[in-house]
């Protein structure tokens, strides 16, 4: 889970609040001395943190709050909007030139992601109708150039390369020739990265501004390295003056430091966050659905984007009329679960569900579990998916030796797709019979 500590000391210590009737100054005063506690654990800059408690404090013991019906969800109402005003309010969006191309020039240190993070970020642009380019301007790091080729080979996306012999400079200027005469209106420029800043790879970056004048500069940084990634965005940003920041490994980030402090001592939004190592795998930063994450309500609107944007409208509606003729298959069910896999790691999509984090706590989610499933089926025979009818023991037992799964999981598996068809079944009996205007009886009750 994003955060995962932090987010578990701040619900906790919130709750203790919501389920008192009155709450006193004392009772806030040691809310948030848990609050002070859980920020700095998790890395948060110490600055940011005081300033943070003390904002919350100002507003949480007003007479508006205290004597209120409900004084307990009033103070976690201020934390989610204060969390939020820290992480920067509103979703900072990516400026347009008004004459393409727009220049996009990603900076950061050696090993942030730079180079998987401009893949991602050129999928993402092409998705909206852009014709992004992406430009090797790395020549130091082997094999960096090669590597930004088989991204951009993946995200179906042109490279642009002179090799590693001509200065990053000069190929940030004929890239943007070449831009210019094939119809590219966005460029991304991978820059070269170091293990730690020095003068020679900010002045190299200071001489790219001043050729190629980028609309935007992103500072890509890994937010597992918590309070080092707040100084190295300081330090970029009063270098180079960039314009926004992506956080890197946000998944695997469980404190929470970087992403609660870079906006609040650069001022510069963070504008995306890859939360996965696939190419998909790069959302846009909405402060105010992180801070919901974290204090456990859930990112419901996170969700519904997700599934509008792997779910198949026309698919959609031919799988609900299979619902209601009862013909729903074994393919069916098969492309239902590879659409839902689209939508990334299932315990993922949990988190976005409000209170499902408490709720699952400690339950582990087996991704390998839905593989099986998928190996099972795509085991069975065309046949055999749309009639399970005929998986006799013997089918039974070659579809198991053919998925590297056991006879058991195969019968587990027809039993739940048997038994979620009848639920289908129940679910357009239940609806014709309420068109009718007639009664529906559960099944077996009444009977």
């Amino acid at each position: 889970m994003v955060f995962e500590g932090l987010a578990e000391k701040l619900q906790n210590t919130l709750s203790k609040l919501k389920g008192k009737g009155k709450v006193s100054e004392k009772d806030v005063a040691e809310a948030m001395r848990e609050v002070k506690l859980a920020l700095l654990e998790a890395d948060v800059n110490f600055k940011v943190v005081k300033d943070f408690i003390n904002k919350v404090k100002e507003r949480a013991v007003g007479s508006d709050v205290l004597e209120s019906l409900t004084p307990g969800q009033q103070i976690i109402k201020i934390v989610n909007e204060e969390l939020t005003a820290l992480m920067g309010t509103t979703q900072s969006k990516l400026t347009f030139a008004s004459k393409p191309p727009t220049i996009i020039m990603m900076v950061g240190l050696q090993g942030a992601g730079k180079t998987t993070t401009s893949g991602k970020l050129a999928k993402m642009l092409k998705k909206q109708g852009k014709r992004p380019l992406l430009v090797a301007g790395d020549i130091y790091r082997p094999a960096a150039i090669k590597q930004l080729q088989v991204v951009g080979g993946q995200v179906d996306v042109p490279v642009f390369t002179l090799g590693d012999q001509t200065s990053p400079v000069e190929i940030a200027k004929a890239a943007l020739e070449h831009a210019n005469k094939n119809g590219n209106d966005v460029m991304l420029v991978d820059t070269a990265g170091r293990l730690h800043i020095d003068e020679a790879l900010m002045e190299e970056l200071q001489n790219i501004k001043s050729a190629i004048k980028p609309h935007e500069i992103l500072l890509v940084v890994d937010s597992m390295t918590g309070q080092d990634a707040v100084n190295v965005a300081q330090h970029f940003n009063d270098q180079l003056g960039v314009d926004g920041v992506i956080l890197t490994k946000l998944d695997g980030d469980t404190r929470g430091g970087a992403a609660l402090s870079v906006r609040a001592v650069t001022n510069k939004p963070i504008k995306f966050a890859a939360l996965g190592e696939k190419l998909d795998d790069l959302e846009p930063f909405h402060p105010d659905r992180m801070a919901s994450r974290i204090l456990g309500m859930g990112d419901v609107l996170s969700l519904i984007e997700k599934a509008q944007a792997n779910f198949d409208e026309k698919k959609a509606k031919e799988l609900e009329k299979k619902i209601k003729s009862q013909s729903f298959t074994f393919e069916d069910f098969l492309d239902q679960l590879q659409q839902v896999q689209s939508m990334g790691p299932i315990s993922q999509l949990l988190e976005m569900i409000p209170g499902a984090g408490k709720q699952l706590k400690g339950m582990e989610v087996n991704e390998k579990e839905l593989l099986h499933i998928q190996a099972i089926i795509q085991s069975m025979t065309r046949e055999e998916r749309i009639n399970p009818s005929v998986l006799n023991a013997s089918r039974r037992k070659r579809i198991a030796a053919g998925s590297g799964t056991s006879v058991q999981q195969v019968n587990r598996l027809i039993k739940q797709f048997e038994q979620t068809r009848k639920m289908m079944k129940q679910f357009t009996d239940m609806e014709k019979s309420m068109k009718k205007g007639g009664k529906f009886k559960l099944p077996f009750f009444g009977r």
